[in-house]
């Protein structure tokens, strides 16, 4: 079994598959302080270590890394699989600095490629809202960064003092007669808009208007059915793409 993990600032996927096929997968809160010996408890709730055969981590949380190699060496055993600058992925990145991009969104473009076809956009609701352009090519492009939902909700809150946090649900509406609603035609409606807006301007930049636009991210079913653009829903997308970065890889481990 491959244990593919996806540790975002707020929140850490981990996904274990069987060849190809994504068996189960969790998702924890991120805890920067975590050490590898509480890695490896956390883990062991979900993981038997013992069927372990390899280990591939994009981190968007650098003092984890290092956290990290330390279960693999110590309670996994395997072979740790960083994706960074120097790793092999197939696609190639034209940034002005290629070490700026972080390795989830080179991982959604590998898998978007391989999962969805080219050319594309990748639009991550994570604790940014990303926005990741794969050319006709298959090159990583460049994107778009933006605030993401929760934290738009969680900025909001602590400087409006009337406005409470809503739960992110979509409303029957636009035009609210609660607060709550109100709240939450906002960011479903808002960041619809935002989607839309960026994506028409990246195919018109790509002069690409059928580009497929892939949404991923824990609200991602959230915000999705509310826009025009988006044409699929991957879940799953960041950890396909760390499989495939593993499976490249893997020979000269």
């Amino acid at each position: 079994m491959l244990l593919a993990i996806d540790c975002g600032n707020t929140q850490t996927v981990f996904g274990l598959f069987d060849d190809a096929q994504l068996s189960a997968q969790f998702r924890v809160g991120t805890d920067r302080n975590h050490t590898g010996d509480e890695l490896a408890v956390l883990i062991r709730a979900f993981v038997d270590l013992e069927t372990l055969h390899g280990i591939v981590l994009c981190a968007s949380v650098p003092q984890l890394v290092r956290e990290y190699e330390g279960f693999a060496e110590r309670w996994a055993g395997v072979e740790l699989l960083v994706l960074g600058p120097g790793v092999s992925t197939g696609v190639p990145i034209r940034y002005d600095d290629p070490r700026e991009v972080g390795p989830d969104r080179i991982a959604n473009a590998v898998a978007a490629r391989q999962r969805h076809g080219v050319p594309a956009i990748v639009v991550d609701f994570g604790t940014s809202t990303n926005f990741d352009v794969i050319s006709a090519a298959g090159e990583f492009a460049g994107g778009v960064l933006a605030p993401g939902i929760e934290i738009s909700m969680d900025a909001l809150s602590a400087r409006a003092a009337r406005l409470p946090k809503v739960p992110f649900v979509a409303p029957e509406r636009v035009i609210s007669q609660t607060t709550t609603a109100a709240l939450q035609s906002g960011l479903v409606y808002g960041f619809a808009g935002q989607v839309d807006a960026i994506v028409d301007r990246i195919r018109d930049e790509l002069e690409a208007p059928d580009a497929i636009v892939v949404a991923t991210g824990g609200l991602a079913d959230l915000i999705a059915p509310h826009t025009r653009t988006i044409t699929a829903v991957d879940p799953e997308l960041t950890l396909h793409g760390l499989r495939l970065v593993w499976e490249r890889n893997r020979p000269t481990l």
